[in-house]
């Protein structure tokens, strides 16, 4: 049985409520559960023990990541829970950075801890779909992954973990009608069948 750490970086803050990110880890826990998966959930909007965050990184075989996206960078709870369990997992989710005293310009980024486990992330954004694909449009035309989350993927690589494909979803607080959450739960749970 594959083992899975869903962490819901939601959190409540002035309009946003992490309703779209709560919702989107009650559909992937549903479907792991539904799988035969043996899913964990941490939600990183609530107060969590860092030792035991440890813990579920290096027990899980598939970490999730739920994310809306604020002021183009994920939200502050979020980064801190990073930030804690990162850096107190020196050691066990990382032994170092990767490089030695004889040839300090080599191999940055290679000392985690973390291989042979995968990791997807999921974002929800306020912006359409066009502001990252319209020439002249705010994004410049990178995608999320290749844009706002550039440095969070570099972050799980460093500490060993491998790149599923993700999904991003586009105008959820404008744009969120029930046609379109409907639409979005579908689509997921197709990629979660592909995915995982």
């Amino acid at each position: 049985m594959k083992k899975v750490l869903i962490i819901n970086g939601g959190q409540v803050y002035d309009e946003s409520g992490g309703k779209f990110n709560n919702t989107l880890t009650d559909w992937t826990s549903g479907f792991l559960t539904e799988n035969g998966f043996e899913v964990r959930i941490t939600k990183t909007g609530e107060e969590y023990d860092t030792a035991k965050e440890i813990e579920n990184f290096v027990w899980a075989d598939i970490i999730i990541f739920h994310t809306p996206i604020w002021w183009f960078q994920v939200p502050n709870r979020l980064k801190l829970f990073i930030d804690d369990v990162f850096q107190q997992g020196r050691g066990t989710i990382y032994k170092s950075d990767g490089r030695t005293h004889s040839n300090p310009e080599y191999n940055y980024g290679t000392g985690g801890l973390l291989q042979g486990r995968k990791y997807m992330v999921t974002s929800s954004w306020n912006a359409p779909e066009g502001a990252f694909t319209i020439p002249g449009e705010i994004m410049y035309g990178f995608s999320p992954d290749k844009g706002v989350l550039y440095g969070f993927h570099i972050a799980m690589k460093f500490v060993g973990l491998t790149q599923l494909d993700g999904m991003h979803f586009y105008d959820v607080a404008k744009g969120g009608t029930p046609e379109r959450i409907e639409a979005y739960r579908q689509a997921y749970q197709q990629h979660l069948e592909q995915i995982i």
